[in-house]
């Protein structure tokens, strides 16, 4: 009995030594993270309902960043560090991506949208919300479209694909706009509010935000055809298949679990702060297709 009892225990001992050396030793971000104790997390300040600030704690709130808290919970689990620490860093359009590339930002959960020429620099996780272009404008500005906004300021978000798609369409299409671009969606929609643009254009979601934060939300209305689609994804450096393992392992446990839903509507269709006013954006087809079956390939 005694041998028998020895030799379970050693068989014990050797298939957990086992199990422990077909664990891959932690690599790129993951091992940085692991080594630091702290992950910094890219933030916007000002992309309702996605990431942004609402009070002076400075702290940011919001649909990506509860998907990103989402995340740090399964790499304190994989990387073993109990104490986390987690840093916040600032991003725009503009400086996102560089920010990714250098090291300075881990993962951006925000507003990214995937395209062919991001996957060039930076990897894609799952995505999380699919979007579309449009026009947001005051109800009485007789504004229906792009037909009418010949010899209008249109205001859009500089270091953005709606930038790169308006200016395309201006030119190709001798639409006689003038596009303004503004630093980010919040002075955009300053300048909507304040006369000194007819339009704002825009991804539908992020253009309910911006409503949601006006004056008298009523007074505003998202109309026009669909223009340009893409899906946002959380994002990484390129090559480090450990770390976008274990962001998409995380998501695609919210999509099977139906744990997104709940998420999903906190941000979308319930109050949110600052003004506790609802988006009232019920979850798309697209999106619905996205959670049954998830992806992180550009928009066709």
């Amino acid at each position: 009995m005694k041998k028998i009892l020895l030799t379970g225990c050693t068989l014990g001992l050797l298939l957990g030594a086992q199990a422990h050396a077909n664990e891959a030793p932690l690599s790129g971000a993951l091992a940085k993270i692991a080594s630091a104790k702290s992950i910094t997390l890219g933030y916007r300040d000002a992309s309702v309902p996605f990431s942004y600030v609402a009070d002076s704690s400075g702290k940011p709130m919001g649909y990506s960043v509860e998907l990103a808290n989402k995340i740090v919970e399964r790499i304190q689990q994989k990387t073993g560090v109990a104490d986390l620490k987690v840093k916040y860093n600032l991003v725009t359009s503009q400086t996102r991506i560089p920010l990714v590339q250098n090291g300075t930002v881990d993962l951006e959960c925000g507003s990214t949208g995937v395209t062919a020429e991001r996957q060039k620099q930076v990897a894609f996780s799952y995505g999380f919300i699919y979007v579309k272009g449009q026009l947001l404008t005051a109800k009485d500005s007789g504004i229906q479209g792009f037909a009418d906004l010949t010899g209008k300021n249109v205001v859009t978000t500089a270091g953005t694909t709606n930038e790169r798609f308006l200016k395309s369409y201006n030119a190709e299409h001798k639409a006689n706009m003038f596009v303004i671009s503004a630093k980010d969606h919040g002075e955009a929609f300053k300048m909507l509010e304040t006369g000194r643009a007819a339009a704002f254009y825009m991804d539908d979601a992020l253009l309910y935000g911006e409503r949601a934060k006006a004056r008298d939300p009523h007074k505003w209305v998202v109309v026009g055809k669909e223009q340009s689609r893409e899906i946002y994804s959380c994002m990484l450096r390129k090559d480090d298949p450990q770390f976008l393992a274990v962001v998409n392992e995380t998501l695609g446990e919210l999509y099977s679990s139906g744990e997104i839903n709940g998420i999903y509507q906190r941000w979308f269709e319930q109050p949110i702060p600052p003004k506790g006013l609802n988006l009232e954006f019920p979850m798309t087809s697209e999106l619905k297709a996205i959670i049954a079956k998830p992806v992180s390939d550009p928009v066709e």
